[in-house]
């Protein structure tokens, strides 16, 4: 199940709610302290030098440290606990004696900092957790700072642990103090924290992990939480079987109606990506001059010629289109369409409700923004994947007014529209009628190419194509182009260097570990 995302008032809540239903404050951190060993467990414990250093808050963060130098204990690693003014002789630290060496930051002056951090292969950051207030001040901003100029002047320097949150970050508005030190590996409990997803502090994460709570089954205040993080691991259970006796008709047809002359190129990514995806059949229906160049670069498709005026699909094409739309189980519509009046012509003769699945993108939406009440000609469910701009333009809304409000703007209209809402960008959401509310925990510049949109309306147009429902299409379409993204900056070695093309390559290797 992938983490739900939440705000530090929503997870507040979820605790209180735990402990009153009998799962008390002291058991929620066993669990978070013994998920939290077992992460650093996995990702470190190949380090020669097995041992951890843990600084050690007054609340619940520093508790969960506590706890997992415990289990770092056990698994035979040494361990330092240096802990804040204020925390005495508690119950968690008290179980550490005889195993940790145990500190107060009142008698380690900077220098004895250093030396603390230079002789562990672990840092575990546990000094501030998700409920802080910037600016900092006091003893953790001096502490922190302490921290950060210490880690400047060694090479190398430990790996850093951040427990929930890096110590000095806002998890509601994502904002970071300058005293906030950037983890490795960020170890968040239970759930992630809206502020995480959003800049600077997605960069201050680290590798994110999610350790249980251990939550009681059919907790209301978690389980009717609507928004959530996409994983790997939902996104493999959320693909079709692949039967071993299928053809090509199992994985569904394709229909993709793109491209103009300035744009010919929209449609072989698009459909590309549909064929990657797992469809089993793409049609191509592009204005006629288009295809007898295209066709040679792309023998996997059929095509459908169509009728154009000046290489934009004209009225008389939707002759061609109700000739082929029997067989399709899927119809996206938009990449490289133009804006041609003609093609505005063809689009609002085209929409109805009885239409196969749609995926609607780029040139598609602008289109679709000129006809009155658009929204009650689709087919039910219909996947809309706007951009900022293009959602300026749906919406009407000035584009510097959505991208602060990107997540609760994606839910608004999906409601109001009654379709799917992917609204593109860093940490990508995607928004059902039904209050369900997923987001992509990607941010890459290597997406920021001409052509990656036409690649992800294509992938979800795929996924329809083989019976997925419109919101897990959407979602796990979105992830499986998030994380093509990044794996092809790493092929080609440079955010700077990819392609759209590139992410199409990178489909096969992340659909191989989801088949089934």
């Amino acid at each position: 199940m992938s983490p739900k995302f939440v705000s530090v008032e929503e997870m507040i809540a979820i605790e209180k709610a735990a402990d009153a239903s009998g799962h008390s404050y002291a058991q929620m951190m066993e669990h978070a302290g013994r998920g939290m060993a077992e992460i650093i467990l996995e990702s470190y414990g190949q380090l020669a030098d097995k041992s951890a250093l843990a600084l050690v808050g007054k609340g619940n963060n520093g508790g969960d440290a506590l706890v997992a130098l415990d289990h770092l204990n056990q698994a035979g690693w040494q361990t330092t606990a240096l802990i804040v003014n204020g925390r005495g002789k508690d119950e968690l630290v008290e179980r550490l004696v005889g195993q940790s060496e145990l500190l107060w930051t009142d008698k380690n002056d900077a220098e004895a900092l250093g030396h603390l951090l230079s002789n562990h292969s672990v840092f575990v950051d546990g000094l501030l957790g998700t409920g802080i207030k910037l600016p900092l001040s006091g003893e953790a901003s001096q502490l922190l700072a302490q921290v950060q100029r210490s880690l400047l002047l060694m090479e190398p320097t430990p790996k850093i642990v951040a427990v929930d949150c890096p110590s000095g970050m806002d998890c509601d508005t994502g904002e970071v103090a300058p005293e906030t030190q950037r983890a490795d590996l960020t170890v968040c409990m239970a759930a992630v924290k809206k502020g995480m997803l959003t800049l600077p502090a997605f960069e201050y994460l680290g590798q994110l992990r999610i350790a249980s709570i251990g939550l009681p089954d059919g907790l209301g205040a978690y389980s009717e939480v609507q928004r959530f993080v996409v994983e790997g691991d939902w996104v493999r259970e959320a693909l079709p079987e692949r039967p071993l006796d299928a053809h090509k008709g199992t994985f569904g047809k394709v229909m993709i109606i793109a491209g103009s002359r300035n744009y010919s190129g929209a449609s072989l990514l698009a459909a590309r990506a549909a064929f990657r995806s797992g469809s089993g059949w793409v049609m191509l229906a592009v204005p006629e001059p288009l295809q007898s160049g295209l066709a040679g670069h792309f023998p996997e498709a059929t095509w459908i010629p169509l009728a154009h005026v000046d290489s934009a699909i004209a009225p008389a094409a939707i002759q061609e289109i109700n000739e082929n739309l029997g067989v399709a189980k899927s119809l996206l519509l938009g990449p490289g369409l133009g804006l041609a009046t003609v093609t505005e012509a063809f689009v609002q003769e085209l929409l109805s409700p009885d239409l196969p699945p749609m995926v609607i993108d780029a040139d598609g939406l602008k289109l679709l923004a000129r006809v009155d009440n658009w929204w009650e000609k689709l087919p039910a469910d219909s996947v809309l994947t706007p951009h900022a701009g293009e959602m300026s333009i749906l919406t009407g809304m000035d584009r510097a007014s959505i991208q602060p409000n990107r997540l609760e703007l994606a839910e608004q209209f999906a409601s109001q529209w009654g379709h799917i809402v992917v609204l593109k960008g860093a940490f990508t959401a995607i928004a059902a009628p039904d209050g369900r509310t997923a987001i992509i925990p990607v941010a890459s510049p290597a997406l920021a190419r001409a052509g990656t949109g036409d690649v992800l309306a294509g992938i979800i147009a795929g996924l329809r194509a083989q019976g997925m429902e419109a919101f897990e299409a959407a979602a796990a379409g979105a992830w499986l182009h998030g994380q093509a993204g990044l794996n092809a900056a790493q092929s080609v070695g440079s955010t700077a260097a990819v392609l759209a093309g590139d992410l199409v390559g990178e489909l096969g290797p992340l659909l191989k570990k989801g088949s089934r």
